[in-house]
């Protein structure tokens, strides 16, 4: 198995000079999880998280709109009535490149205006009765991906994590301060995470429970999640489940749900190898024809794209289904809508957002029905949603 052909890289790495020079001698006894079996979200008590990401504005002339503001507010009150439980925030630190030379913690305004925003942002959601995901994330300058930072010299690495390490404590801190429910460690760090650099991030991990005491998971893409690491650090094994469905252009809503049923198989593999439960950090599909097949394609580098909502509807529907059946499945958060939900510039019409569109009909579904993974489930389905609107 590729998990178990990693491990052994991992807790070898300390025999290769080159790799290790600055790093523990091996990777460290993985911590006592707080759901310590593949099921453990479920038996400890808990309803799987339905889950909703609220983006930042990502532009510093919309002042006023972002976390914690008026506009946030609405957004909040959007997501309670689509059913949500849950919804994770993502405080954003720049990276200028994939050479990894560090984070910038400003990103739009000051760190320390950033910080009191999200703060307040926390404390808006929790007296909703909302659940709060705290998910520092990274924005790439040069708009490479950010699973491809690569230092180069164990030099390099040793600052690269300091850096890093600076950025999500800052965050860490608080998502304590708070009560923040779960952190994510961190998000497609893949040059780290499956590589013989994972005991630094390792390290990391140990450092953010001494300053947070909540649970921790950590964001995995969906195509390296059984090649990382840590996963065994970790309480939740998170996923961004940008899982194809399909493979041609035109594949009925049958052939995606076989997709759907794959990835529910996945799941369950993962969930069992690991001893924890799965979380899909995110999900989504673009709103254009055939979103399934490369669920990953950004919106705005697309052009003269046809809008097609019941394609994307159908996606929603073929990866979900499946795993209202999955005991080992602790939930999704959708990516993505945002914290000013009458701002339309954040992304294209045929972006991943699905409000007031047929996917949200498919979402406001899924939340309103029981889940294996619930621990206190009311049999029945929702009444089925037959009208578009806006989270009413």
């Amino acid at each position: 198995m590729r998990v178990l052909r990693a491990l052994v890289v991992t807790a070898l790495v300390a025999s290769s000079h080159e790799a290790t020079s600055a790093l523990p001698r091996a990777l460290p006894r993985a911590a006592t999880p707080r759901f310590p079996s593949a099921d453990g979200w479920r038996v400890s008590g808990r309803n799987a998280i339905r889950g909703m990401t609220i983006g930042p504005i990502e532009n510093a002339y919309h002042a006023g709109v972002g976390y914690g503001s008026p506009a946030f507010d609405r957004t909040l009150d959007e997501c309670v009535r689509m059913g949500s439980t849950w919804v994770a925030l993502t405080p954003f630190g720049r990276v200028g490149d994939l050479a990894g030379r560090g984070v910038d913690l400003t990103f739009e305004k000051p760190f320390p205006e950033n910080r009191e925003d999200v703060r307040r942002a926390v404390r808006m959601a929790h007296a909703r009765g909302l659940q709060v995901m705290l998910v520092p994330h990274l924005w790439v300058e040069s708009y490479e991906w950010r699973a491809l930072i690569d230092p180069k010299t164990d030099a390099g690495w040793d600052a690269w994590a300091k850096s890093y390490g600076a950025f999500v404590k800052a965050w860490a801190e608080v998502a304590e301060s708070e009560r923040v429910d779960l952190l994510s460690a961190g998000v497609e760090l893949r040059s780290w995470v499956t590589t013989p650099r994972a005991p630094s991030f390792v390290a990391l991990l140990r450092e953010l429970r001494r300053i947070y005491t909540g649970p921790i998971t950590y964001s995995a893409n969906w195509d390296d999640v059984e090649d990382t690491v840590v996963l065994g650090e970790l309480d939740l094994v998170g996923v961004n489940a940008f899982y194809p469905l399909a493979d041609q252009e035109g594949s009925t809503f049958p052939t995606l749900l076989e997709g759907g049923k794959r990835v529910q198989e996945r799941v369950k593999r993962l969930a069992e190898t690991w001893q924890r439960p799965v979380l899909f950090t995110e999900i989504g599909y673009t709103t254009r024809p055939d979103p399934a097949i490369k669920p990953w394609e950004w919106p705005d580098k697309m052009e003269k794209v046809k809008v097609d909502e019941v394609a994307q509807a159908d996606a929603y529907r073929a990866l979900v289904s499946p795993l209202l059946d999955e005991p080992r499945f602790a939930g999704l958060f959708v990516w993505r809508v945002y914290a000013d939900p009458d701002d339309v510039s954040q992304e294209a019409e045929w972006g991943f957002s699905p409000r007031g569109k047929l996917a949200e009909l498919v979402v406001r579904d899924a939340f309103a029905t029981w889940w294996a993974g619930d621990s206190h489930p009311t049999p029945g389905w929702a009444p089925r949603a037959n009208a578009p609107g806006v989270f009413f």
